[in-house]
């Protein structure tokens, strides 16, 4: 495979760039979540270095992403907008998708995965341009403690879980509320500043484990939920929430209720992070069309 090529001094300089759009997977667990720590490993750093040293660029680009992820989440269809130097492409072929995310996915070594590379318009926007973020979330019904390699991509509660109960809970979150008693408030966000956000769908359903990889075939039960945007624990709050009704340690009413009163005062912490993975994110087609296998 060719090398990309760096340019000299001595060439004319050119300012123009070339937007794309980058399609990403990763294993949450080893990483601290998403955006950029300089002391830490992210997903966005690792992005920025392998950029840089891959096309041999004189410093690190700007990554824009659709949505953080916290550390120990993982994404099948995270999606993030990337400028380059158009200068970096051949001027008889122009930029070529393949030959970018083969030679990213051979740098980064499987710690993060580029699912699909293709040049957008600038109009495009991978945080603003998103019409909707897809979350699922697994649960094992076993009796605790669990394998760690369970414990790092789902949560094990004792059941049984009363799904049917629990999906009457999700309709009751579908539409615009007020979630401040489901999720951690920004820094220098005004405490009594509304966090409203608009579920479009969300439901429980219990899944077949056909290859038998749960430890004494425990069911499992997977959340998915759709949101044009979500605030920070919002899935893993309102998931430790709904097991809690479903195990009936919690009314049934519960959620409506804090949807009212806005209090988070001896609700449960947030589902661990192992067990949340970002699954889709929704575009218009100018824009690629969503990421992932959702529609």
């Amino acid at each position: 495979m060719p090398r990309w090529r760096a340019l000299s001094s001595s060439d004319q300089p050119v300012v123009t760039t070339q937007r794309w759009r980058l399609d990403l997977a990763y294993d949450g667990n080893g990483l601290s979540g998403f955006a950029f720590q300089p002391e830490f490993t992210t997903v966005v750093g690792l992005l920025r270095a392998t950029l840089a040293s891959t096309l041999h660029l004189d410093e690190e680009p700007v990554v824009v992403g659709a949505g953080r992820t916290d550390a120990g989440v993982h994404a099948f269809a995270q999606v993030v907008h990337v400028d380059l130097p158009t200068k970096l492409f051949a001027k008889n072929r122009g930029p070529d998708p393949e030959r970018l995310t083969q030679s990213l996915n051979k740098q980064l070594r499987g710690r993060i995965q580029i699912v699909r590379a293709q040049p957008v318009s600038t109009d495009f926007h991978a945080r603003f341009s998103a019409q909707w973020r897809e979350y699922r979330y697994l649960v094992l019904e076993a009796k605790p403690p669990a394998l760690a390699f369970t414990n790092a991509w789902s949560w094990t509660v004792e059941g049984p879980l009363d799904v049917e109960l629990m999906n009457v809970t999700c309709a009751e979150i579908a539409g615009t509320h007020d979630f401040r008693a489901f999720c951690r408030r920004p820094t220098n966000s005004p405490v009594g500043e509304p966090l409203l956000r608009h579920v479009i769908n969300a439901h429980w359903e219990r899944l077949e484990d056909g290859w038998g990889m749960s430890p004494g075939n425990a069911p499992c039960v997977r959340l998915t939920i759709r949101a044009q945007s979500f605030c920070h624990n919002m899935v893993r709050c309102l998931t430790s929430t709904m097991v809690a009704i479903g195990q009936g340690r919690l009314d049934q009413n519960t959620v409506k209720e804090r949807l009212e009163s806005l209090e988070r005062v001896h609700l449960p912490p947030a589902a661990p992070a192992g067990g949340l993975s970002l699954v889709g994110v929704g575009y218009d087609q100018f824009a690629g069309g969503p990421s992932g296998f959702v529609r």
